[in-house]
């Protein structure tokens, strides 16, 4: 119809070799997306509108069903993002309470006192153990006992010396409590009826706060941890046992500790003891070695298998 503007159907449909039904079809469908146009009254047929013009217009109408189908599409991201959200909302989630500061860990355990039924499982560590802090804790702990709830507690080995701990630690027994001590205890932890733990924030300082974590996978592992160094410790009011090649528990975790790298210093805050107190446990592992020095210590050490 470009090239052949005064074509008619018949001439349309013998040079296509088209019948004129098929041509009709086609220009109607020309005609519906404003190709082509009537010509003048007197002249009958269609003319071609300008290509340009016309498939211009055409091009505008696909970028127009385009962008009414994208916002068809972000409309349906919205939604579909509302409802994520919705079910979000409502599924179970295992909850975890941020307690800030040592003040929020022991206001949160005289509330969850009330409510221990059965169990109370802690790790302590020697330098959390102050005058004040256990008598702070020991009208809980009067409380949950009278109660008929089992107490279980493991502390550093080092507590051994301190009067104050050695005293509490009786009072705790003659009130139903059992207490054991290791080396070095994990962490500090609570575990309060196997459904609800108490760990700190940062276990190098427990002043800074705690979790209260009621997650009970993370629980249970919990529990499997306190199980393990519980079967391992030694009753409060027993001596360490020494193994087979005369090493206390303590003197054992002391030679890890400083064959993993750590100082005197840092040793010492590991496992409850003074800079001090380890040179006078290194000496004297040294003397039973027959060594002189720190490095040949190390390697008679391992030479025996103590390492």
């Amino acid at each position: 119809m470009v090239d052949h503007p005064l074509w008619g159907v018949e001439d349309l449909a013998a040079h296509m070799q088209l019948s004129e039904a098929a041509v009709r079809d086609a220009l109607d469908v020309l005609a519906e997306r404003a190709l082509v146009q009537p010509r003048a009254q007197d002249t009958g047929g269609m003319r071609v509108v300008s290509p340009q013009a016309g498939l211009t217009m055409l091009l505008a109408q696909a970028e127009a069903d385009i962008a009414q189908r994208q916002r068809q599409i972000e409309v349906a991201r919205a939604t579909i993002s509302a409802i994520a959200t919705e079910h979000d909302k409502v599924r179970r989630r295992d909850e975890i309470i941020r307690l800030e500061g040592s003040s929020a860990v022991r206001g949160r355990l005289m509330e969850l006192a009330p409510a221990v039924q059965k169990e109370c499982l802690t790790f302590t560590a020697r330098a959390e153990l102050t005058a004040e802090a256990i008598d702070a804790g020991r009208p809980l702990n009067q409380l949950l006992l009278e109660r008929g709830v089992s107490i279980r507690n493991v502390y550093q080995e080092s507590v051994r010396n301190d009067p104050t701990m050695f005293a509490f630690a009786k009072w705790m027994a003659s009130k139903g409590g059992r207490s054991r001590t290791v080396p070095s205890v994990p962490m500090r932890l609570i575990i309060i009826d196997r459904r609800v733990a108490i760990i700190p924030i940062d276990p190098a300082d427990s002043t800074r706060g705690a979790l209260e974590i009621r997650s009970p996978g993370v629980i249970a592992a919990l529990c499997i941890l306190f199980e393990q160094v519980w079967d391992f410790a030694t009753p409060f009011g027993e001596s360490p046992k020494s193994d087979d090649r005369g090493l206390t528990p303590q003197e054992q975790a002391l030679m890890r500790l400083l064959d993993a790298g750590h100082t005197d210093e840092s040793a010492g805050r590991k496992i409850g003891l003074s800079a001090r107190t380890v040179r006078r446990i290194v000496s004297e592992l040294a003397d039973r070695l027959g060594v002189e020095s720190r490095f040949q210590a190390g390697a008679e050490a391992v030479r025996r298998g103590w390492l």
